[in-house]
This record gives C-alpha cells, sequence and structure tokens, in this order.
C-alpha cells in the first residue's frame, strides 16, 4: 500500500522544505534509516500474515491497506507535506483500476511465492519498463543502459530459474510475471497522467484511492471467500482474528504509511537519485531477511543470480545519475528568454526513470 516518491513542485514538509543542504546530514541518515527498516519491514509483515497467521486473503488485505493509505496520504496532506488537487471522477477513473490490478498481484505474488523469489522478480519491473517503453512509444535506450538491463534480465533468470521452489510452484512464477508486468504498464501509464493532468503522484494518489476502495470491495466477495453463508475458518468472516494476527495486520497497515512518510523525508532531505540508490540495500536486507526470518534457502547458484542482478542494477543507476548529471548544465543555462531542451533533467533522471517508477513499488505490497 503505498505510495510514490515526491516529484519537483510538491510541497514539502516544513522540516526539509529548505534545500537539501541546509539538512543536518546526521538527520538525512536517520530518515534514510528509517525509510529502509520499514520498506523491508512491511515486505515481512506481509509475508508474516499470509504464511504465519494464515490469512490467505488477498483481496481483503489490499482494501485493508489502501484504507490506512487513504486516511495516511489524507494526514499528510493536512500537515503539508504535499498539496492536494481537485480531478473530476473520470480523469482519475483509469488510475484506480490499474492501481488495484498490480497491488492486488503484487500481494498475491507474495503470498505465493517466497520472499526472495518475490524480490526478485519485483527487480525485473525496471527491464520491464524499458522494454514496454520501446513497444510503446519507440523509446530507445542508450547501448549501455540496454546492456545493463541484460544483466539484470540474465540475473532474474539464473536466480529464478535455480530456485527449487520456482520450479515446482509454476503457478506462483506465472503470477509473479504478471505483477511485474502489470506494475510496469501502471507506471508508465500513471507517469503520462501526471503530465496529462499537471499533477504529481501524491496528488493523484489521493484523488483516485476512493475510488480504489469502492472497486475493492466489490472484488473482495468476488475473489475471496466471505463466508456470507458458511463463515467457515477459511473464510474472512469465519477467519480466527487473535490478538496478534489483528495486531499483525495493523502493523502492517501502519507500515505502509510510514514508507511513506519516511519517503517524503529521505526525499525532501536529499534526492530522488539518492533515495533510489539507497533503495538497492532494501533488495539485500529483503533477501537475506527471507533466509534468516522464514529459513529460505540461498544455493549458490541463486546467491550467483543475485550478485549478477545487483551487479546491473547498481550499473543502470550508474548511467541513470550520469544522465542526469549531464542534462544539469543544460537545465541551469536555460534563462527566462531560452526554451528548455525536451530530454531535460527531469526526464532523464527523474520520476519518469523506470528504476525511480520501480522503487516507488516497495511498499505497495
Amino acid at each position: 500500500m503505498t505510495f510514490t516518491s515526491k516529484p519537483q513542485g510538491e510541497k514539502a514538509p516544513s522540516p526539509s522544505s529548505s534545500k537539501s543542504s541546509e539538512t543536518p546530514q546526521y538527520i538525512k541518515i536517520i530518515y534514510i534509516c528509517m525509510n529502509v527498516i520499514v520498506a523491508c519491514g512491511i515486505v515481512f509483515a506481509n509475508k508474516i500474515v499470509f504464511a504465519v497467521y494464515r490469512f490467505k486473503f488477498v483481496t481483503t488485505l489490499t482494501l485493508i491497506h489502501t484504507i490506512f493509505t487513504w486516511i495516511g496520504m489524507i494526514s499528510l496532506e493536512q500537515l503539508g507535506f504535499f498539496e492536494g488537487k481537485k480531478f473530476t471522477q473520470r480523469d482519475v477513473a483509469p488510475l484506480a483500476l490499474g492501481y488495484v490490478g498490480y497491488v492486488v498481484l503484487n500481494n498475491l505474488s507474495l503470498n505465493l511465492n517466497t520472499v526472495g523469489l518475490y524480490q526478485i522478480l519485483k527487480i525485473a519491473i525496471t527491464p520491464t519498463v524499458v522494454v514496454l517503453e520501446f513497444l510503446l512509444f519507440r523509446k530507445v535506450q542508450t547501448s549501455r543502459v540496454l546492456i545493463s538491463v541484460m544483466v539484470v534480465c540474465v540475473g532474474v533468470a539464473v536466480a529464478a530459474v535455480t530456485d527449487k521452489v520456482a520450479v515446482s510452484n509454476l503457478i506462483g512464477v506465472a503470477v509473479g510475471l504478471a505483477s511485474v508486468v502489470v506494475t510496469g504498464l501502471y507506471q508508465i501509464w500513471a507517469g503520462s497522467k501526471q503530465k496529462e493532468l499537471q499533477a504529481n503522484s501524491s496528488q493523484l494518489l489521493l484523488a483516485y484511492t476512493p475510488q480504489a476502495m469502492a472497486i475493492l470491495a466489490v472484488l473482495v466477495p468476488l475473489l475471496d471467500d466471505v463466508g456470507f453463508t458458511h463463515p467457515g475458518p477459511d473464510t474472512v468472516l469465519g477467519f480466527r482474528y487473535t490478538p496478534s494476527a489483528i495486531f499483525a495486520i495493523t502493523v502492517s497497515g501502519i507500515l505502509g504509511v510510514l514508507v511513506s512518510l519516511t519517503t517524503f523525508l529521505v526525499i525532501g532531505a536529499t534526492s530522488s537519485l539518492t533515495y533510489n540508490v539507497v533503495g538497492h540495500s532494501k533488495t539485500v536486507l529483503i533477501l537475506a531477511g527471507g533466509c534468516l526470518i522464514f529459513g529460505e534457502a540461498m544455493p549458490w547458484k541463486r546467491f550467483l543470480g543475485v550478485i549478477v542482478t545487483m551487479t546491473g542494477i547498481v550499473w543502470y543507476s550508474y548511467l541513470t545519475i550520469q544522465q542526469a548529471g549531464k542534462a544539469q548544465p543544460e537545465v541551469e543555462r536555460i534563462g527566462d528568454s531560452e526554451r528548455a531542451p525536451e530530454n531535460n533533467l527531469a526526464e532523464k533522471g527523474g520520476e519518469t526513470e523506470p528504476l525511480l517508477q520501480a522503487e516507488k513499488t516497495d511498499a505497495k505490497v
């Protein structure tokens, strides 16, 4: 259940409303550590809800998370973290549908797969967005970017194919791959909507969350066994809601809101690029947590695949930052009488980059 990084022009919280250079270094470190902890924590919390407490009702859990998101977004707007904007219901309806689709699939992937495989498949969102942008818009990346994306694909393939759980769980892999494609499509779609409606991601999320809750309320009885007539133990109404189970579900919802808050704080104090580079540590910690907390195996072939994957992602990040750096002087030279170039910093290193978009799904699980 989360949401996305703060784009340029968005109203920042008072602690970070000034330039990032004015934020003390230790405060930046605290924000980053908080974001890493809660972003990893929500994945583990959701997996505990599914695996330990056997709350298998994916659509119901997604609805609970969306309610927490809506409350959190309203609170953050009231606290001044961003400024709300009005839209027609027709404008945001497609985004609500896309949001529901990819969040449900991400939660279903986490339910069916191990934490390690789930996270490895999520990394594949980056190359998926690159491919989709080429197929849909004929957007061609540089040769070095394409090579780095190929490295990511090879690493993901090696890690997944050598995973015994993945080989024996083809349905889980299929759902995971579907979630990757749907997430990539949603990210591209959301990016185009931001430009079309002249709004940032937070404003759109606040606007379409009520519609998403309404859609999920309709889907819950269709996709989950609610148990209106026979509320057995395997139904939503008949589930044994022990205090510990309720606590786990509540914690997962709260962590999603905290991810949103710490994302604002990190980007406000540093930058979107810093936020996404730090995101690599989340991947490593989530993979390690899958082994330590849930006892998942890490054979040497899978470990090799993870190393190759992370090498490709780090390389891709470096190239993205390098492109942003090259674009920066052009942006700074623009005067009142000059026109910004089409491929400016916002496009090369900003919110529309695949890596930045992929990282936005961290808490939407």
